[in-house]
């Protein structure tokens, strides 16, 4: 699903990544822990194709069988909006739109016809039991309905995997627990890869693997026996 070999990051004379060799599997939730400043979002950054390794000629980043590095900046995008959610700490939500017509935006890029996109963003939502919800603008959302329309957002195109940055971060303690649940109902579900940087222990303790990060290094790695879900059949 993912293969990362050495990548590398500088800002400047600034080191912030050291060779990062990474292999994730299709259906596997992955944690990444470490302290502030250790590289964490800015590997997830690169993972997901939203910045670039600054050793694009002796790295490799490989995603769905395909070698990232090679696209045009247009072809990038593409590649993005078709294989890749993300969910991140501030929800992100546009203030003059509804769930719902936030819920469609990706679709929407997509060229995906109205009709058809509504109908996937009502289905997501009423999973993610917002149903009743789906008209009100953020504003009107508590905390964790806003993180929820922001997880319905990243799974419209039917992404094959989710980056999460510091997702539970700014929710109370239930809130954070429910989207913790979520994750892996939604990876039971829909078969999605989930990577995940987090300092919240719990969630990383939950997944399928937790690595750890220090000084733009994974110093560790820590797994459960994995069960591969790419022939699970869907709910």
């Amino acid at each position: 699903m993912i293969q990362a070999t050495n990548i590398e990051k500088f800002y400047g004379d600034l080191q912030v990544l050291k060779g990062v060799d990474l292999h994730i599997k299709k259906g596997e939730i992955v944690s990444i822990v470490g302290p502030s400043g250790a590289g964490k979002t800015t590997l997830l950054q690169i993972l997901g194709t939203l910045d670039v390794q600054s050793n694009k000629v002796d790295s490799r980043l490989i995603i769905n069988g395909i070698e990232v590095s090679d696209l045009s900046d247009k072809e990038l995008a593409k590649f993005r909006n078709q294989h890749i959610g993300f969910i991140f700490q501030f929800h992100q939500l546009l203030p003059e739109f509804t769930a719902l017509e936030n819920v469609c935006i990706p679709a929407f890029i997509k060229n995906t016809p109205k009709n058809e996109a509504e109908k996937r963003a009502k289905e997501l939502l009423e999973f993610l039991g917002l149903s009743h919800r789906i008209h009100h603008k953020p504003n009107e959302l508590s905390g964790g309905e806003q993180q929820r329309v922001a997880v319905a957002r990243s799974l419209i195109n039917n992404p094959s995997i989710i980056f999460a940055d510091e997702p539970s971060g700014n929710l109370d303690s239930e809130s954070a627990d429910n989207l913790h649940k979520l994750f892996f109902e939604l990876r039971d579900k829909f078969g999605q890869t989930f990577v995940i940087v987090t300092h919240n222990l719990e969630l990383a303790d939950l997944a399928d693997r937790k690595l750890t990060m220090v000084d733009g290094r994974i110093t560790d790695s820590v797994g459960i026996e994995w069960t591969d879900f790419t022939n699970r059949p869907l709910l």
